[in-house]
């Protein structure tokens, strides 16, 4: 058995039933509350699959940027623009059966939709964390526009994906080294399926 099959086997990446079902996606969105680590693993991840990454946070509008920056949560009127510019992306990417990474928190379910289209070649990394994991990860962050301080409205918001949605989920809590081995060993396995 290899080393990255046994991270796998201990839990730390665990792919949903969907996506079992679907095989090997196209395009990755890694997902989660603000603070998970999502931008730093988006980044490995494109680099090991040598593939493009587009930083969802950066396709805000700025007005989206300035109303997280003074501590107020976004409404979904004001998320909507944003999740339809990320999922211009996906469907591209899509269309062009070309490999992508991308981040979003992709806190609802309804968000998930919009970004994915309902596309089965779509899947959703999924960094589950504590909130207390991921308060210790946002208070060492800086240069960020998301205040710790907006943790509970992110947390109180996220409606974790179910059974029937496309998910990777993967345990936060470990190392972006351990999670990116999880992870490929997870993806290399649903090709191999």
């Amino acid at each position: 058995m290899s080393e990255n099959t046994s991270i796998t086997e201990q839990g730390l990446a665990r792919p949903s039933p969907m996506l079992e079902k679907n095989g090997s996606p196209c395009v990755l969105v890694v997902m989660g509350v603000s603070g998970c680590g999502k931008s730093t693993f988006a980044q490995m991840l494109a680099e090991r699959l040598g593939c493009p990454v587009v930083e969802g946070d950066d396709l805000h509008p700025p007005a989206n940027i300035a109303k997280m920056a003074s501590g107020t949560p976004l409404t979904d009127a004001d998320r909507q623009p944003w999740l339809e510019q990320i999922g211009e992306q996906v469907r591209q990417w899509v269309a062009a059966q070309q490999k992508g990474v991308l981040t979003c928190s992709s806190l609802k379910r309804k968000y998930r939709t919009v970004i994915s289209n309902g596309h089965e070649r779509v899947c959703f990394v999924y960094l589950k964390g504590s909130r207390d994991g991921v308060k210790a990860r946002l208070l060492e962050r800086s240069g960020h526009f998301m205040p710790p301080s907006m943790l509970d409205s992110q947390f109180a918001t996220l409606e974790e994906p179910l059974e029937d949605e496309i998910v990777l989920e993967l345990d936060a809590s470990a190392t972006r080294e351990e999670l990116l081995e999880a992870a490929c060993a997870a993806l290399r396995g649903l090709e191999e399926a």
